[in-house]
């Protein structure tokens, strides 16, 4: 069907109007004299001198970049190209499909510039200069954003160490180039991220925003536990929204009361996909995942894919993935999971911290030095109120030279975490705080993957029982996977090594990157998404900095600062 100017989206609309000026001629500055050079110049020489630019109450961003990028050209318009003008339109109206919005790359203030450009009886040169610097700066801003997320992960976290760099690319030189090429679009789609998670992500948000404009789901009114056999007006309720997401079969009967095989095999589904315990009986935990409002999956996703914007770009071709809000970690080649185990975090007020680290080496039959924290707050307090705390947790008392004191000299009572003059170290052995193998990768956090004794607690539907360190149900299992040589170490020869009692490191062929990160969304293989519970409640902020109005980032200001 053809679409006119007058029933064409906004954003086409403002495509067609420039495209169709260009084609005409009526601003072809290509030929004879540039009338918009001058007003180029002089807002370019605003920047210089005030450090800032707004144009319709937008504010130039790239005030390094815009200024370089014009002088080079001698203020000439850079946005002469009607295909240029094309893609980057496309491009930012398809930005809604990565859960970012095409009013932070000027939408709005193209749009009013547009109006001036229609109701005046000649093209206005300054309105005309300043098109061309919004679409400059907008190009940028999408591309940086893409690469490096629009939400600065250093601002909420301090001590994030995934940033990434530019290395010696020049961004004004880049810009050229970019339109140089003709094709705006196709770079834009080329630098997202390309792993399956942020696909199937995209995806995924693309089928709840449907869900969204259909109405949503229904709620499921609270009441009694509801489960298998039970009657009761509410299943229909039940029924209705499990229809919605697909964890109800196409063909069930929607409006029967009665809670049957059918509905149970449902309720587990839909309790596997938010990380319940999918025992098929709605109660309180069910019911509220079952009530959370489509608007707040629809985030939950948005929020996700800008995590993936930060991390999703030249990651190595094998790394150990650690999920600290799913509770999982996973071994991955490319694009494939090829291990994966559940594991225990860190407590709310202990939180395992998101980090890049390169694992070195394995311990067999670790020892384990309590390090300063869980000295002063656990271990310290324990041995005040127990004396045979030491002795039953085989646990000696060194002095720094590695000389092992008697514990019965120690005046306790003198010593806290600030003034302590020892050290604590557990022996190797089943009981060991490590368990029996530990996964090393330096880090100033003191964080690492390790076995542990306490087994029973990776049936829980929660997980956070440490002190900070990742704690693996099934270790020996990826320290095969990552030694890489199944003559030498393989389960029987790893066992062999544990029976021995003997502390033994191990070191890896090649470092492995560990990325210890935090997702709440996930796309299963099957295409299912499931949605976790933000444990440490960080969601919300990246989800604020995501709606509010464009700022800019941390490294942004630092480097300002330096000019």
């Amino acid at each position: 069907m053809m679409t006119t100017q007058a029933t064409a989206k906004p954003w086409m609309r403002v495509g067609i109007l420039f495209c169709a000026l260009l084609f005409l001629g009526v601003v072809d500055l290509m030929a004879r004299s540039d009338p918009s050079q001058p007003f180029i110049k002089k807002k370019i020489e605003q920047i210089r001198k005030n450090g800032e630019l707004q144009i319709e109450g937008d504010h130039i961003s790239a005030i390094l970049v815009i200024p370089a990028f014009y002088e080079q050209r001698e203020f000439r318009r850079a946005w002469t190209n009607p295909d240029n003008v094309r893609g980057l339109v496309r491009a930012i109206q398809d930005i809604e499909h990565d859960g970012l919005t095409p009013k932070d790359y000027h939408y709005n203030a193209l749009v009013r510039l547009r109006n001036r450009i229609e109701v005046s009886s000649a093209p206005d040169p300054e309105a005309i200069a300043e098109v061309d610097l919004l679409l400059s700066d907008a190009l940028l801003r999408l591309g940086y954003h893409i690469l490096f997320g629009k939400v600065d992960p250093e601002r909420l976290d301090p001590n994030w160490n995934l940033a990434r760099n530019i290395d010696d690319m020049r961004p004004e030189t880049a810009i050229q180039d970019i339109l140089s090429s003709g094709d705006i679009y196709e770079f834009v789609e080329h630098a997202k991220p390309t792993e399956n998670y942020y696909i199937r992500l995209k995806k995924a948000l693309a089928g709840y925003r449907e869900i969204q404009k259909a109405g949503g789901w229904p709620s499921v009114p609270e009441g009694p536990t509801l489960k298998s056999d039970m009657t009761s007006e509410r299943v229909v309720n039940l029924r209705e929204r499990l229809a919605v997401t697909g964890d109800l079969a196409d063909d069930a009967d929607r409006n029967s009361q009665v809670f049957d095989d059918g509905l149970e095999e449902a309720v587990k589904r839909f309790q596997r996909r938010h990380h319940l315990t999918d025992d098929g009986v709605v109660g309180k935990g069910t019911l509220a995942e079952l009530n959370v409002p489509v608007e707040a999956r629809v985030d939950q996703i948005r929020v996700n894919l800008e995590r993936g914007r930060w991390i999703l770009h030249g990651i190595a071709d094998e790394f150990v993935l650690v999920n600290i809000a799913g509770f999982k970690v996973a071994h991955l080649e490319g694009n494939t999971v090829n291990w994966l185990s559940r594991v225990q975090v860190g407590k709310p007020y202990r939180k395992t911290p998101v980090f890049k680290a390169d694992m070195k080496y394995i311990v067999f039959n670790p020892t384990w030095t309590v390090p300063p924290t869980i000295l002063a707050k656990d271990v310290l307090p324990a041995i005040k109120r127990d004396p045979s705390y030491l002795k039953r947790k085989n646990m000696d008392v060194l002095d720094h030279s590695g000389k092992v004191i008697d514990q019965s000299t120690i005046d306790w009572s003198r010593y806290s975490g600030g003034n302590f003059p020892f050290i604590i170290r557990q022996g190797p052995g089943p009981t060991n705080a490590l368990g029996l193998v530990k996964f090393i990768y330096p880090n100033k956090h003191f964080v690492f993957l390790h076995d542990t004794p306490s087994k029973s607690l990776f049936d829980r539907e929660t997980r956070t029982f440490s002190s900070g360190c990742i704690r693996v149900e099934n270790p020996f299992e990826l320290a095969e996977i990552l030694l890489e040589d199944p003559e030498s170490w393989n389960q029987q020869k790893i066992s062999q090594v544990i029976k021995e009692g003997k502390t033994k490191t191990v070191y890896l062929d090649d470092p492995i990157p560990v990325l210890t990160l935090y997702w709440t969304a996930i796309v299963e293989d099957d295409g299912r998404v499931s949605f976790i519970r933000d444990v440490y409640e960080r969601d919300q902020a990246i989800l604020e900095d995501l709606n509010a109005g464009f700022r800019l980032r941390s490294r942004d200001l630092r480097e300002r600062s330096k000019q």
